[in-house]
C-alpha cells in the first residue's frame, strides 16, 4: 500500500473509530439510565454501575459498527471528493479498485472485530452481566434493604425494614413481616441482625427479639420471645445457584453443538437457528457497506455535481439491506426458509455493487426524484425567507 492507501486508511479508520466511540457512548448512556436504580435503591457504588452497565457495549458496538464505518467512508470520499483529490487520481490512471482497497482494509478489519465479539466477547459480557445482576438483586439484606425504608419482595408477600446498618454490616432495629405461607402470618422484631453463610445456604442471624405467628381461623396471635434466631434466606437467594442463560448469552460454537438434554434447546430449536445465521451474518454486513458506499460515492465528479442524492440513495439501499436482515432474523423463528432473505440481500447489494465499481459508474437516483427533491427543498428555503422577511 503506497502513502495515498495509507492516507486514505488512516483517516478512514480514524473517522470509524470517532463515530464509533461517540454513538456508542450515546447509546451506552441510555440504557443505562434504565439501571440507575442500582445506586438509588439498591446503594451500589458509581463503578459497580458502570461496570454492570458497560458489559453491553460489546452488543451496542456489534450493531453500531457497520452503521459508523459507513459514515466514515462517505465523510472520507466526501472530503477527497471536495478536495478534487479523487479527480487528480484518476487523471493519474489510478483505476477504482485501486482506491477502493484501503476502505476494504477497514472493512475487513470492522469485520474480523464483529466477529470476534459475535462469537465469543458479547456472549462473555452478557453471561457476566446476568450473574453480577443476580449477585446483586439476590443479595438482599446487604444490597436491596436500605435503612428506614419498608421493601417489598416476595411479589410483596415479604417486607423488611431496618433502622440502621452499620459499617462492618451490622443491622440494627429489624422488622420482617411474612406472608408467605398461605395459612400463617409471621413477624419478626429484633434489635440486632447479622448475615450468615455457610455450606447449608444463607441466614439471617436475628438476636433479642420476639416473633409473632398469626394462623389463619384463629382470634390471637402467638408471641415468642428469643434471644437469636436463625431466618432462613436460602429461598430468596437460590436464583444465583442456577444461572440459566438464554440464546443471545450463548457462545456460537454452543449454538451450533448445544449439549444433550438442553431445556432451552428442547423448547427453542427455532430460536437458536435464527441466533447462529444472524452471528453468521453480522461479519458481512461492514464488506457490504464498504462496497456500497464507495459504489455510489467513489466515483470522480466535478464540484457541480451534487453528491447529497447519490449518499440518500447509499442510505436508502443499505437500510433496505440491513432491514432485510432483521426481518429474515424474525421470519426465521417461525419458517427457515426466511432465513435466506439476509443472504439474498447481502449477495445482491455485494454483486451490484462491485459491478457499479468496476465499471465506474456514477450511480444516481432517477431524474424525477431529484427534481422533486429540488423542489421541495426550494419551497421549504422560500417560506423560510418569507418568515424571516416577515419577521423583520
Amino acid at each position: 500500500m503506497g502513502s495515498i492507501g495509507r492516507y486514505i486508511f488512516r483517516t478512514t479508520f480514524g473517522a470509524f473509530l470517532v463515530v464509533l466511540v461517540s454513538i456508542t457512548a450515546l447509546m451506552w448512556v441510555t440504557q443505562a439510565l434504565r439501571d440507575v436504580d442500582l445506586m438509588t435503591n439498591q446503594g451500589q457504588t458509581i463503578l459497580v454501575f458502570i461496570g454492570i452497565t458497560g458489559l453491553i457495549i460489546p452488543l451496542l458496538v456489534m450493531i453500531i459498527a457497520p452503521v459508523a464505518l459507513m459514515i466514515a467512508i462517505a465523510y472520507v470520499l466526501n472530503k477527497l471528493s471536495n478536495d478534487s483529490e479523487l479527480i487528480v487520481m484518476n487523471a493519474a490512471g489510478m483505476r477504482p479498485w485501486f482506491i477502493f482497497r484501503p476502505f476494504l482494509l477497514v472493512a475487513l478489519i470492522v469485520s474480523a472485530g464483529i466477529a470476534f465479539i459475535g462469537v465469543y466477547l458479547s456472549p462473555e459480557s452478557l453471561r457476566d452481566l446476568r450473574r453480577w445482576a443476580t449477585e446483586i438483586h439476590t443479595d438482599l439484606m446487604s444490597n436491596i434493604v436500605q435503612p428506614g425504608r419498608f421493601i417489598a419482595l416476595e411479589a410483596g408477600k415479604l417486607t423488611v425494614h431496618i433502622r440502621e446498618r452499620q459499617p462492618n454490616g451490622h443491622m440494627l432495629g429489624i422488622f420482617m413481616d411474612d406472608q408467605r405461607e398461605p395459612k400463617e402470618r409471621v413477624t419478626f422484631l429484633a434489635e440486632d441482625g447479622d448475615i450468615l453463610k455457610n455450606d447449608r445456604g444463607t441466614f439471617l442471624v436475628l438476636e433479642n427479639g420476639s416473633v409473632q405467628r398469626h394462623e389463619v381461623g384463629q382470634r390471637d396471635p402467638t408471641i415468642v420471645l428469643f434471644d437469636r434466631y436463625g431466618f432462613d434466606l436460602s429461598r430468596l437467594t437460590a436464583g444465583s445457584q442456577d444461572i440459566k442463560f438464554t440464546v443471545r448469552e450463548r457462545f456460537l460454537w454452543e449454538l451450533l453443538d448445544p449439549p444433550p438434554g438442553d431445556p432451552l434447546f428442547a423448547e427453542q430449536p427455532e430460536q437458536f437457528r435464527a441466533e447462529i445465521h444472524d452471528r453468521l451474518t453480522a461479519p458481512l454486513y461492514p464488506l457490504t457497506f464498504v462496497v456500497v458506499v464507495f459504489a455510489y460515492l467513489g466515483a470522480p465528479r466535478t464540484t457541480r455535481q451534487s453528491r447529497a442524492m447519490s449518499l440518500l440513495g447509499a442510505i436508502g439501499a443499505l437500510s433496505l439491506v440491513r432491514g432485510a436482515g432483521f426481518i429474515g432474523t424474525i421470519l426465521g423463528t417461525r419458517s427457515p426458509v426466511a432465513l435466506l432473505l439476509p443472504y439474498l440481500a447481502l449477495a445482491i447489494a455485494l454483486g451490484l455493487g462491485a459491478w457499479g465499481i468496476s465499471r465506474g459508474l456514477i450511480i444516481e437516483p432517477p431524474a424525477f426524484i431529484s427534481d422533486a427533491v429540488s423542489a421541495l427543498v426550494e419551497r421549504f428555503t422560500r417560506r423560510d425567507s418569507e418568515a424571516a422577511e416577515a419577521a423583520r
